[in-house]
């Protein structure tokens, strides 16, 4: 059996945290049904799309987007603001052992399904809402999306060249971080729940969780009084430890003591850097790096990029490639590790798609359901309340 087998997910989110929070629960064994309102979560709307004849002169679309966020669970669509199928709903909660959320706080409340209302008489229920600020910040009201928080975080004022503007993490890392810390915090009380009867909410802020992963800019900020500031690829303790551009193509450096060091200078053809004073220690090498790059940089610019890695890697100097996303999903380490594997999306077919990605013994990654055509699993209603 998976870990969350049996357990039952009511997920009421749209685009990313949500949907990312109630896709991990599934992967992990969960029976998770996405409650969509009648036009579907937003993201269906989303390119690029698979298509195909409807059979009636039209085409049938269903969006690749949509579809890495939500394997492995069942879809039904409801209008909250109407009678009936808000009552339809409220049994489904009712029958749940989790229900994810993402509107904005205050919304569900009205409709009838706020935490404080779905708890009555519950047997024992994880209610987890994310939201951007949480309910108990002075922003509770705003409105927030990926870039917002990224910005209000900090994150964006250390993300980019020295000289540059502050710039977005391509990768929507606050939707996805609070995703990460909501399932984890399900999973982590949902035993004490379900033994107890005692339900529980959980208050997941994007804000919040974003500043949770940045503890070496806070703790930087407080024990120096010091902004954090840009470095582009440089770290703000440890060089070499960046990206450098080889005669090719970009790679990336991680000396992070001594003995790597005197290796990358070894390499490089310069040992005598390691007795030069600037970059005797890894304190002096932090302080002079700029003088530490562009001399490295002329070195490996002489060079293509395989043959620095080969060399460094043949040191135990930690190293690797730049990569586009299309380069590491054809890479080695991704068919050995079994990363990536094929699900049947509505439309697509059999699709490639990154499974679960923490390795369980005796167990191989949940793919049973691709992302669900909308309203594609109404006889949930029946099966829950027959259990």
């Amino acid at each position: 059996m998976r870990p969350l087998e049996g357990v039952r997910v009511v997920e009421l989110a749209h685009v990313a945290a949500g949907p990312f929070t109630g896709m991990l629960l599934a992967d992990l064994g969960a029976d998770v049904v996405k409650v969509e309102p009648p036009g579907g979560d937003q993201m269906r709307a989303w390119p690029p799309f698979a298509t195909e004849d409807d059979g009636r002169g039209g085409e049938e679309r269903f969006s690749h987007n949509f579809a890495s966020v939500n394997r492995n669970k069942r879809s039904v669509v409801a209008d909250l603001k109407d009678p009936a199928d808000l009552a339809r709903v409220r049994e489904l909660v009712a029958a749940a052992d989790v229900v994810v959320e993402n509107y904005r706080p205050g919304v569900l409340d009205r409709l009838g399904l706020g935490y404080d209302t779905v708890r009555e008489g519950h047997r024992g229920l994880v209610y987890c809402s994310i939201s951007g600020y949480g309910l108990t910040s002075p922003y509770v009201d705003h409105g927030a999306y990926d870039v917002v928080i990224q910005g209000m975080s900090g994150l964006m004022s250390v993300t980019g060249e020295v000289d540059g503007d502050p710039v977005k993490a391509g990768v929507p890392v606050g939707d996805f971080t609070a995703g990460l810390y909501a399932a984890y915090t399900i999973a982590a009380v949902l035993p004490q729940v379900r033994d107890s009867g005692t339900s529980t909410r959980l208050d997941c802020p994007m804000l919040d969780c974003l500043l949770g992963v940045s503890a070496l800019q806070t703790s930087e900020y407080w024990g120096s009084g010091v902004e954090p500031r840009r470095l582009g690829t440089a770290h703000p303790r440890n060089a070499p430890y960046q990206g450098f551009a080889a005669a090719d193509a970009a790679f990336t450096v991680a000396a992070g003591n001594d003995r790597l060091w005197a290796a990358v200078a070894e390499v490089v053809g310069l040992p005598g850097l390691v007795e030069d004073p600037r970059f005797l220690h890894q304190v002096d090498r932090v302080r002079h790096q700029h003088d530490l790059e562009a001399l490295l940089q002329a070195r490996f610019a002489e060079e293509k990029r395989d043959h620095w890695i080969t060399a460094l890697r043949a040191r135990g100097v930690p190293c690797g490639p730049v990569n586009a996303f299309g380069e590491i999903l054809a890479d080695p380490h991704v068919e050995a590790t079994g990363l990536v594997g094929t699900v049947d999306v509505p439309v697509a077919g059999p699709t490639p798609t990154v499974v679960f990605p923490v390795r369980v013994e005796g167990l191989t990654p949940r793919l049973d359901r691709g992302a669900p055509r909308l309203d594609a699993d109404v006889d949930v209603y029946d099966e829950w309340s027959a259990r």
